[in-house]
């Protein structure tokens, strides 16, 4: 019994260095941006005497991050901002809601949620669709269906929503489609370890850049 006590703990030390080092893959299509951990305020901690998680702000033409000044947030120096606990909520910017860090600036981003495989969403819908759209912000789906993520409050790991796809009104008014992967260092694709470094964002997007609502990827 001693033996195999000894047997399985090793097998658990192997499989979890294992897990660490493994990575899912992500096919590409020669059109999508893919982003691979891109790290967030990674010094800043849930509770006690943090400050919170300083927001960070992205732009889609430069495919990385970019600092923004408090007095610069309502412009269109950034496409995407990951801001909440552990940056999982992100936002597109737009100026129309009181609660997006462009509020009041020129951003028309919007969000419809699709739920297929991102490489199977080919067509943005119409700006009614985005006009009428509740989606605000893409954070933890707690059952409502809207978010990016599962969260569980008994082992506080994120576990990403499988087949669903952001599709977007940027914020200078073009159309694309964004795909939120992973907040955990190397993309592991399963997380067991409370302690996995994070936040660390993997995620892929295209925007159109001729304007049309043609949002395919993959040929």
């Amino acid at each position: 019994m001693k033996k195999i006590s000894i047997l399985l703990l090793t097998l658990a030390a192997l499989f979890s260095a294992c897990t660490k080092d493994t990575k899912d893959t992500i096919s590409e299509d020669g059109a999508s941006t893919v982003i691979t951990d891109l790290p967030g305020d990674t010094t800043a901690r849930v509770g006690g005497n943090s400050a919170g998680f300083k927001i960070l702000y992205f732009r889609f033409a430069t495919g990385a991050k970019v600092t923004v000044a408090d007095e610069d947030k309502a412009s269109l120096q950034w496409d995407l901002a990951f801001t909440g606990p552990y940056n999982s909520e992100v936002y597109v910017n737009s100026g129309t809601y009181e609660y997006n860090p462009g509020y009041k600036g020129p951003g028309q981003g919007a969000i419809v949620i699709v739920n297929q495989d991102y490489d199977q969403v080919n067509t943005a819908p119409d700006n009614a669709a985005f006009n009428s759209s509740t989606v605000y912000k893409i954070g933890w789906d707690a059952g409502n269906g809207v978010g990016w993520f599962f969260y569980s409050l008994d082992n506080h790991i994120v576990v990403p929503v499988q087949h669903r796809t952001f599709v977007l009104r940027t914020p200078d008014g073009k159309y694309g489609k964004l795909e939120l992967i992973n907040v955990y260092k190397g993309n592991p694709p399963v997380v067991t370890d409370l302690f996995w470094p994070a936040p660390y964002f993997t995620f892929r997007y295209y925007v159109q850049p001729d304007g049309s609502r043609n949002i395919r990827t993959k040929q």
